[in-house]
């Protein structure tokens, strides 16, 4: 992996795919494996505990190991090779029974459940934390008004909590998802060299049993092979959880723009700052978040692509297939870890928030003044009215409410029906992001039920 691809995922993702990692997997199966065909009578019990005592890092070489993958086609030949000389140093007999009627699929594909385990783990971990980090500043700040922006330009008043729950909904489905996507996906694969289990005969389920009791994971109901369904679905929630990160971090770094000054991530120890511009304070968190949500696409779609394998084995597409798994785990792990630090001390301005609502001159509660005329005077004319004021606030500078007050002064009708103190109110930012504050009271009531 490039210093450039490893930078945006953590040291910890990393090793869980790294070669000894992966090597070591893969003992595991094999070592369970010995174990289970012993206990079922398949391969003589004397042959376990040399078996079991070789299935260990510091008995093969497992450099070399992935250096002959690429002539061998596969990691699992030249480790079957490497183990079975490990064991005929221990018992010549025993290595005759290494890697009994099982298929390189078997093993390469249990050792990526075994990792690929550890990676959901740590993702779940620094999701929670994520979440947590989120419900605090919902805590403090939910009822603080901001603008609302469509189309990147101010549009009108909603609350803090209501874009906290546009972050934080998202999570909470991811992880409920993930979840259930990893209990369809993580499970044992044994199937032997076409998926049948014949060179054990009808002890192969019961092996395949044992061996699962053993590994920590669910026995499937046969082999899944070129059945990657499942497999590809959890992928894919992954890529789903990167686009949703990718999202909050969006937000964060257009509200933390120095023009805008909503948020800022925590500074200071070498966080966020230029080479050349001592002032900055640059999003980072939301960089390598938005990094991976841009990768992550490209990674899912060639595991789709990979779907549909060659009968028995799929020739290049599983292959491909493997060598995208771990760097799609690597980016979701990097973006919500970056994430779920800068959350825990994200600093949110909401008396910046309230000096950009007042600068745009009470702009954005056209739409409530113009609901509020239209019960008078009807929707057209209420409209177009509110548009000539609205051009005259921007053209003169002046604060779109007086205009108001004025127009309606001017009409009888209007003056009859709506009080100068009632267009205060309908121009007061706390008054506009009350339905914001309702709408977020209700989504955080069913999140934390979710949570």
């Amino acid at each position: 992996m490039s210093a450039f691809e490893a930078f945006l995922s953590t040291p910890g993702m990393l090793g869980v795919f790294a070669q000894d990692a992966v090597v070591q997997a893969m003992l595991d199966f094999e070592a369970a494996l010995a174990e289970a065909q012993a206990a079922e009578g398949v391969i003589a019990t004397a042959a376990v505990v040399p078996i079991r005592r070789a299935c260990a890092l510091d008995q093969v070489d497992a450099a070399a190991i992935v250096a002959a993958s690429g002539r061998a086609g596969s990691l699992a030949i030249p480790l079957v090779k490497q183990l079975t000389e490990a064991v005929r140093r221990l018992d010549a007999e025993a290595a005759t029974q290494v890697h009994w009627g099982a298929t390189s699929q078997d093993v390469i594909d249990t050792a990526m459940v075994l990792c690929t385990r550890r990676a959901l783990g740590m993702v779940e971990h620094e999701l929670a934390a994520l979440e947590q980090a989120l419900w605090r500043l919902a805590e403090r700040h939910a009822g603080a008004p901001v603008l609302a922006r469509t189309l990147m330009q101010p549009a009108s008043v909603t609350s803090f909590g209501f874009k906290l729950v546009q972050w934080m909904a998202p999570l909470a489905r991811a992880r409920q998802r993930l979840r259930a996507a990893g209990e369809a996906a993580l499970q044992l694969q044994l199937g032997g060299a076409v998926g049948t289990l014949a060179v054990m005969g009808d002890r192969g389920p019961a092996v395949a049993r044992r061996m699962a009791v053993t590994l920590g994971l669910p026995a499937p109901a046969g082999s899944w092979h070129t059945q990657r369904d499942d497999w590809v679905r959890l992928g894919a929630e992954v890529g789903v959880l990167c686009g949703s990160l990718g999202k909050i971090a969006r937000d964060w770094s257009l509200m933390a723009q120095g023009e805008v000054g909503e948020l800022a991530e925590p500074s200071g120890a070498g966080r966020g700052g230029s080479s050349a511009m001592p002032h900055k304070r640059n999003p980072v968190a939301a960089m390598v978040a938005l990094a991976s949500a841009l990768r992550a696409p490209q990674r899912v779609a060639a595991l789709l692509q990979a779907m549909p394998q060659e009968q028995e084995r799929g020739l290049g597409n599983w292959q491909a297939e493997l060598a995208e798994w771990a760097g799609l785990w690597a980016a979701a792990h990097g973006a919500v870890a970056a994430l779920a630090e800068a959350a825990a001390g994200l600093e949110v301005d909401p008396a910046r928030m309230r000096r950009n609502i007042l600068a745009l001159h009470g702009l954005v509660s056209a739409e409530a003044a113009s609901m509020r005329l239209a019960e008078v005077v009807g929707k057209p004319k209420a409209q177009a009215l509110l548009e000539q004021l609205s051009r005259r606030c921007v053209a003169e500078g002046v604060l779109l409410a007086g205009l108001v007050k004025q127009a309606v002064a001017d009409d009888a009708a209007l003056a009859a029906a709506v009080t100068p103190q009632e267009i205060d109110t309908l121009f007061d930012p706390d008054h506009a992001a009350a339905h914001a504050r309702a709408r977020a009271a209700e989504a955080f009531e069913r999140l934390r039920a979710q949570t």
